[in-house]
């Protein structure tokens, strides 16, 4: 397994676990504390700030294991790397239009954050999962 393939695969992990962190913190409110008056936002900045320390962690400990290998990146790396943050990506921007969408219609603040939250959390599950496709059954680009 390449180095940038633990990276995707850690980076996957993070984002899966971060987010259900999230989840688990902002559902187990009081039944009597409607959805949309829930605690979120400190939650939400927990979820996101421990999310980047993980990943820089797991990315030293990643490199630390294998320190010939954590600045080599070949042609393929470079290729499966942008695949991947080009498909993930796709989703920030309808993370963003979802955002307005639900601004313009003057929806609660929750759903809006938690909707760019989400799209932010599925950008890059959705990025990470291309690239461990893409090194585990081949790159073929387009």
């Amino acid at each position: 397994m390449t180095v940038e393939e633990k990276r995707a695969w850690s980076m996957l992990v993070v984002a899966v676990a971060s987010y259900a962190a999230y989840l688990w913190a902002v559902l187990s409110r009081p039944a009597a504390v409607p959805l949309t008056r829930a605690p979120y936002v400190e939650a939400l900045l927990w979820s996101v700030g421990l999310a980047i320390a993980a990943s820089i962690a797991a990315h030293i400990v990643i490199a630390a294991f294998s320190p010939r290998e954590a600045n080599v990146r070949d042609q393929r790396d470079r290729e499966i790397h942008r695949f991947g943050e080009y498909v993930g990506q796709s989703l920030v921007v309808i993370g963003a239009v979802a955002g307005l969408v639900l601004a313009m219609a003057e929806a609660a603040p929750f759903w809006i954050a938690n909707c760019i939250y989400l799209t932010f959390v599925l950008s890059s599950v959705l990025g990470s999962a291309v690239k461990v496709i893409s090194y585990r059954f081949g790159f073929h680009p387009w």
